[in-house]
């Protein structure tokens, strides 16, 4: 009879620099990945720029909920502006 090893949760990891720093240190076999969701990065260089206006109250919604996902506020607005061209494809 073959005991399964109990794969350990991952921790919270709430900023860039704890993700890079947990990878780094690691062994990510003894972690259970199954809830791993499909991510995309960000390869292209960013060539083009805008500019446009919207309510103070809007931007600080904006950077408040970047800065809780721990990434900068323009790579979560480029990133709202994906999903949503994404439900426009579906």
């Amino acid at each position: 009879m073959s005991a399964k090893k109990k794969l350990k949760s991952l921790p919270e990891l709430k900023t860039d620099q704890d993700a890079e720093d947990f990878v780094a240190t690691a062994d990510l076999s003894e972690f259970d990945l199954s809830g791993f969701k499909p991510m995309n990065f960000e390869f292209e260089n960013k060539s083009a720029t805008i500019s446009m206006r919207l309510p103070a109250s809007q931007l600080a919604a904006v950077k408040a909920e970047a800065k809780k996902r721990g990434m900068p506020y323009q790579r979560f607005m480029r990133e709202m502006i994906q999903r949503g061209m994404q439900t426009l494809q579906t």
